[in-house]
């Protein structure tokens, strides 16, 4: 019976029955005819099943076809042809199944209360009829107790399949959402790695460019060179972005991996643009992922002090290692230009820091120049 109710959700409402509730009206009419005329015919119990008899419950099991539409009315419409069925005098059988299969229905479409409310209305009605018309005068009739233990059971079915349907659709809901965190923060990871390869290479091409074009009449030899860098910068771009094309068009979680290895890349590069970087510290073995953003974030601050520091011309990077963090301290004595430094560079590091359980700070500093501060976890991957 709670099988038969577990599909009620998909339809409630609908106009027209499914092919569950007609197997589930037809299955119940058959088995109740059919064990109720073998009861009349073989115990001669009441008599015979006559033609009227089989149309009373025809007509208490066939409203089955509606219960998820308006459950109430199809359980008191089973329920009144049912009792009264039982006290017309034709043969007794397991007409009770056909309203119990409503109530079970009642309460698992509309909750527990209202399904005991209306089972409660008619086992009273039921009771009610077993006093004023019984015979059993100063004992107990079994009835009574039985209505109330048929209402407490359909009422517990019917209030199970509720719940199991719900605790079923939360774990979907709760698997789509992990599903669509999942994808959102890849999705973040891959915006990052590409603002991070092209913001850097884009901004090293672009002071490269200047430069170019500043002293081509007049110095070939430092327009040659600032070619050079151009293409280089060029090339490690490409590198890059196919790598991270690559994570897309593969669906692989995993995006491009550099390291601290590659920071002598990252100095030679802005040296190339007139900055001259100071490294000192040394962050020894790395897990990959705080590798991976040590060298995001060391890369980002480089690009914003070519980009936005005015007049900046040295920057210094202190890299300190503890047992459980390291931390990563960039500072340039150039002036921050108004409006440059609260973009997606500065987003992405503290997302990057963030996701290992870090932090970053920046701002400018008492004495010039803008410090960029960054914690990472090393163990444990957060804290």
């Amino acid at each position: 019976m709670v099988a038969g109710g577990a599909t009620a959700p998909a339809a409630v409402g609908s106009t027209r029955p499914t092919a569950a509730d007609v197997g589930i009206a037809v299955a119940v009419t058959a088995f109740i005819v059919g064990v109720t005329e073998g009861i009349g015919h073989w115990h001669q119990n009441g008599g015979p099943l006559t033609a009227l008899g089989v149309l009373w419950l025809v007509c208490a099991s066939v409203p089955l076809l509606f219960r998820r539409r308006a459950p109430i009315t199809v359980f008191l419409i089973s329920s009144v042809l049912v009792f009264t069925y039982y006290s017309s005098g034709f043969p007794g059988g397991p007409a009770l199944i056909a309203p119990t299969v409503a109530l079970v229905t009642l309460a698992f479409l509309r909750g527990p209360l209202v399904g005991g409310i209306a089972g409660g209305v008619v086992s009273a009605a039921a009771i009610t009829g077993v006093l004023l018309v019984g015979d059993n005068e100063g004992t107990f009739d079994p009835r009574l107790a039985g209505f109330v233990l048929w209402v407490t059971i359909a009422v517990t079915f019917g209030t199970v399949g509720r719940m199991h349907r719900a605790a079923v659709r939360s774990s979907a809901e709760r698997a789509a959402e992990a599903d669509r965190l999942r994808n959102e923060e890849q999705r973040l990871s891959i915006a990052r790695e590409v603002h991070d390869v092209v913001a850097h290479s884009l901004a090293m091409i672009n002071v490269q460019a200047g430069v170019a074009a500043h002293v081509a009449d007049r110095r070939p030899d430092e327009a040659k060179a600032a070619l050079l860098a151009i293409k280089e910068a060029s090339r490690s771009a490409l590198t890059d972005l196919r790598a991270t094309l690559g994570v897309l068009r593969s669906g692989d979680d995993r995006t491009p991996t550099p390291g601290l290895g590659r920071l002598p890349d990252l100095v030679a590069a802005a040296s190339a643009a007139g900055i001259t970087v100071v490294a000192e510290g040394d962050a020894g073995s790395l897990p990959a992922p705080v590798d991976v953003a040590a060298y995001r974030i060391l890369q980002e601050c480089l690009t914003n002090v070519v980009r936005h520091a005015t007049d900046a011309d040295a920057v210094t990077v202190r890299l300190a290692r503890t047992d459980d963090d390291l931390e990563i301290t960039v500072l340039d004595n150039g002036r921050a230009t108004p409006g440059g430094g609260g973009g997606s560079g500065l987003r992405g590091m503290t997302e990057r820091a963030r996701a290992l359980g870090g932090q970053v700070s920046a701002g400018p500093v008492a004495d010039g120049g803008f410090q960029v501060c960054a914690r990472l976890p090393v163990t444990g991957g957060g804290r």
